[in-house]
């Protein structure tokens, strides 16, 4: 068995030079709860891992004018714990509590549940339905993209050597809307989606939503954003036939894979029940917000 190199840098400056001067195959650690089950199962064997947790910077949760800047070695629980961040963007929130148990939340982070490029990473469909942007950071400098670009194919994203995420930028909610996130899974807790829905939305003072963005995670080879989705909602007051056309379209959207947990019939047809309920409930949350 090949030695594994270990670093735990103290600035992104540090990790990056890491990073960039590394060999093939080195590996980010933001929280390691999928990267360390891959080295117990032999599934990867890199020259050497970096860990993020000791750079300050990438652990702040930061509330702005424009919202939230959130370090992307920010535990889940830190985030759940967080009152005003729960408050203002609860869909995020319970889509990060569906991960793992109590144990993996203290550990589990928002980049590296996107960075493992799960098709079924549950905060990712709740970050695109949000319209979250981060920051990447590399050899050649910094750059802003939306979480829907980042990863292009299941364990595959955009970033190149060097680079990882270093931030999150969660927008202000605007008034008169609300977030949610819904998922399917076969048993009670601690198991990976079979489809899953996130949904945010805004709504004017006569109940006609004027903004939607909704994302269907596990239904395809990665999170999906489904423009067909917002079409459905907008310009209506949510009523059965704009649903009806939201859930046709988010079925529409899918191409999902038969496996164990679930066939391609069963995940196209729940996709659209999924984001029915999650409409639902956002919409709810923007009358009262």
């Amino acid at each position: 068995m090949n030695a594994v190199e270990y670093a735990k840098p103290q600035s992104i400056d540090d990790a990056i030079r890491c990073l960039t001067n590394a060999p093939v195959g080195a590996r980010v650690l933001a929280g390691g709860t999928d990267l360390l089950v891959q080295l117990r199962a032999g599934v990867v064997r890199p020259p050497l891992i970096v860990d993020l947790k000791g750079i300050a910077e990438l652990r702040r949760i930061e509330s702005t004018a424009d919202g939230f800047r959130i370090g992307a070695a920010v535990a889940g629980a830190e985030l759940s714990e967080h009152a005003e961040f729960s408050s203002q963007w609860p869909g995020i929130t319970e889509a990060f509590n569906l991960i793992g148990s109590t144990q993996i939340q203290g550990r589990a982070t928002l980049g590296g549940n996107l960075c493992n490029g799960s098709p079924a990473a549950d905060s990712v469909p709740a970050l695109i339905a949000a319209g979250v942007r981060c920051i990447v950071v590399g050899p050649s400098g910094s750059r802003e993209m939306a979480v829907e670009d980042v990863v292009t194919a299941p364990g595959k994203t955009v970033l190149t050597t060097g680079e990882f995420i270093s931030q999150f930028l969660i927008p202000a909610r605007a008034a008169h809307s609300g977030d949610a996130y819904l998922r399917f899974i076969p048993r009670t807790e601690m198991d990976i989606a079979v489809a899953s829905a996130g949904v945010c939305l805004t709504l004017n003072a006569a109940g006609v939503c004027t903004a939607a963005r909704v994302s269907l995670g596990a239904v395809a080879p990665r999170a999906l954003l489904v423009a067909a989705c917002a079409d459905a909602l907008i310009g209506s007051t949510l009523d059965d036939a704009a649903m009806a056309k939201l859930a046709a379209a988010a079925s529409a959207a899918c191409a999902p894979i038969n496996d164990k947990r679930g066939t391609i019939e069963f995940r196209t047809k729940v996709a659209g029940v999924l984001a029915r309920r999650a409409v639902t409930i956002a919409a709810q949350r923007a009358r009262g917000n």
